[in-house]
Parts: structure tokens; sequence; C-alpha cells
């Protein structure tokens, strides 16, 4: 059997895969009906909107089959996500790629694949709208050409996704991608009674950079600050441009003591940016950390305010020094 290998854009398609916030998320009719469609139109026993995660692929709209997810490392989606087009295998049982692959050994005993990649922009390749049969088949270059449009569909159905959880000036999560992201976190460290905290970051003298250089220099300072969000936390971090010059960042997995040395971490890279970037504005923010306790209650609203909070007494300290 052969593993999928990985994409040299995989942590960058990964970060555009869990922006959408989509991931376990349940049903969505405007997914299952182009499932539904791919089926009737194909005579295909199964059907799925696919999106390949970090181990798993994990089926959004799931047409003919009894589970949501399986292995990456067995699947054929994480092939088809390597190419431009579309990908097909005929007999996967004559395949020397696919002939012991657990997927067609046992159930759900797959000879046919066809999958078509599913892009989000800049390359981005998140998973596949495919179809799948028990029994070898060839696919027509008109067959060919009703997946591609239907997988069109699909991508437009995602890009919805992505254009209302984005911001639109900084290129990250916004606020509406941040709650959804941010309650599963928070959720998840109630249930397995992990460390969570919260920053909560504030741009200080925005106003005053806007008035000075106008809205376009001070576009750029709230970019350029995102793009120092991106190179200083982890992938794991789901960090968010909430608003105005307010920017927010949720650490599964970690308590204040970590947060402490993150904080110190991004304090130099403002430095190291304030000394060569060649920008007529310097970039610092006011912090707020709050550490979750995972014995009481997820509730991403509440953490935010005390996050808020603590990020106000910052900014007043700041002031009044």
């Amino acid at each position: 059997m052969q593993t999928p290998l990985v994409p040299e854009n995989e942590r960058l398609r990964l970060d555009a895969l869990r922006r959408l916030a989509v991931l376990d998320t349940p049903a969505e009719e405007r997914f299952d009906r182009i499932t539904r469609m791919a089926r009737n139109m194909f005579d295909v026993p199964i059907a799925l909107v696919s999106l390949v995660d970090e181990n798993r692929q994990w089926f959004k709209s799931c047409c003919g089959l009894p589970v949501f997810e399986t292995p990456r490392d067995i699947s054929f989606c994480g092939h088809a996500i390597l190419g431009e087009t579309l990908f097909v295998v005929e007999d996967a049982s004559q395949d020397t790629r696919f002939a012991d692959n657990p997927l067609v050994t046992g159930e759900p005993h797959i000879r046919f694949y066809a999958g078509h990649p599913l892009e989000v922009g800049n390359g981005l390749k998140l998973g596949t709208l495919c179809i799948i049969d028990r029994k070898p088949r060839i696919l027509g270059q008109r067959e060919k050409a009703l997946l591609s449009d239907l997988a069109s569909m699909v991508e437009s159905e995602l890009q919805a996704i992505q254009m209302a959880t984005i911001d639109e000036l900084t290129g990250i999560t916004n606020r509406r991608g941040f709650m959804l992201l941010g309650e599963k976190s928070l959720q998840y460290a109630f249930r397995v009674k992990l460390p969570l905290s919260l920053l909560f970051l504030d741009l200080n003298h925005f106003k005053a950079i806007n008035d000075k250089f106008g809205h376009d220099i001070g576009d750029d300072a709230l970019r350029q600050m995102a793009e120092l969000l991106c190179n200083v936390f982890r992938d794991a971090d789901i960090f968010a441009r909430l608003g105005g010059d307010e920017f927010v960042v949720l650490l599964p997995g970690s308590g204040r003591e970590h947060c402490q040395r993150i904080q110190e971490r991004l304090n130099q890279a403002l430095e190291n940016f304030n000394t060569n970037s060649g920008k007529p504005y310097q970039l610092s923010c006011s912090i707020g950390i709050v550490e979750y306790d995972a014995t009481t209650a997820p509730d991403i609203n509440m953490l935010l305010c005390l996050a808020d909070d603590e990020m106000y007494c910052c900014k007043q300290a700041i002031k009044k020094g």
C-alpha cells in the first residue's frame, strides 16, 4: 500500500482548513445536496465531500457510508489533493498503490474511485468531492466534466464559508471564525481537563498612526501585526482580529507560565520589527492574559471579557507610566 505524500504547502493548507471552522460540524443541506446529485448522476453507492485533516479524512457530507472519518494514511483523497485535476482509480484491486489497502480488502470494498480536489485559493487543496463504487469502472470525458462541475459547486460553498470567517484586511480569522473555533477548543479543554489560555491584544497608539499617516498606513500596521502573530504562534494556536485594532490568541494546552514566555517572544518580534521594518510607525500592544479554569463550564464570551479587562488594566498602566 502506498501512503499519500504530504503536500509541500501542508502547513498553509492545514491552517486554511482549520480557519474554515467546519471540521466536526453537523451535516449541511448545501453539501448533502451535491453528494446526492453525484451519487445519482454516476449511479454509485458512495459520494463524499472529504476534508483532509492532519491525520484523518473527515466527511463534511457522507452519502452511502456509515462512518464520518477514516485515517489519512489509507485514504484515496490524500492522494487526490496532491494533483490539480481529477484523480481516478479504475480498479483498486489491480492497482499496486491500493490493492492491499484496508478500504479495498475490507469495507467498503473500494474498486473504483474518482476524486476532484477542492481548492479555496492560493493552490490550497483542502479535500475532494469523490465518488466510489464497489466494482471497477471507467469514467468517460463527459462524466469527468460533470464531476468537475459538481466539485466547483462544493468549492463555491467552501469559499462562501471562508469569506464569512476570514478577516478581509489581514487574511487571518475574524471574530465569527474565532468564536466558532474558540468554543470548540474550550469545550475540549473542559472535557479532558487540559489547560488553555487566552491573550487579548490591543495595538497602542493606533489612532495616532491613522491620524498622522492616513488610513492606508493604518491598514498596513494591522496587516503587519497579523503577520507577526502568524510567525510567533504555533499552528495549534487560534489567533484572530476581533475588529478595529484588537487581536486575540487562544492557546490550547498552555498555562500562564507558557503564556509569559510567548509574550516575551512577541515583544522581541515587535522590537525586531520596529528596528528593521523601515516603516514610518512603531508597533506595540497592550496584552491581557487569562487562564481558563477547566473545572468551570466553558464560556468563550466570559473568557474574552476577562482578558479584555486585563488588557485594559495593562493599557492604563502604560498611560500612567
